[in-house]
């Protein structure tokens, strides 16, 4: 099983960016999952760059889900349920504490845990 890592790019025209290595020279490129308010965000896009075992991932902001709050973004390798990172977006009166991030990232984080624990369920019935 390959380990990866997720190190941020930049944020440029509404994309997120960032470089995924793997733990291998000769790993495989992951299959990303990216969730915002525990629906998958589309588009979400990755290349390979000229470092073995390293990917360039796009993950574009949807503005449809662009409202007042915090919006945390979950980024993890799908197969195994490796949780890469994470992104949050502030939107409209600006947070009076980072506690709001802070829970809206648990919050992820938990429905992230809950899909894999019903997964590894159905697989060991």
């Amino acid at each position: 099983m390959t380990a990866y890592s997720l190190f941020k790019a930049r944020f440029f025209e509404g994309v997120w960016e960032g470089v995924i290595a793997g733990d291998r020279d000769d790993a495989p490129p992951p299959e990303i999952d990216v969730r915002v308010h525990d629906r998958e965000v589309p588009d979400v896009a990755i290349e390979p760059l000229s470092d073995p075992a390293s990917w360039l991932l796009k993950v574009p902001v949807p503005a449809k889900i662009l409202a007042d709050g915090v919006h945390t973004f979950v980024i993890s390798e799908a197969s195994i349920g490796q949780a890469l990172g994470d992104f949050s977006i502030i939107a409209g009166d600006a947070a009076g504490e980072d506690i709001r991030a802070e829970m809206a990232l648990l919050r992820a984080e938990l429905d992230m845990l809950k899909r894999s624990f019903r997964r590894h369920c159905r697989e060991t019935a």
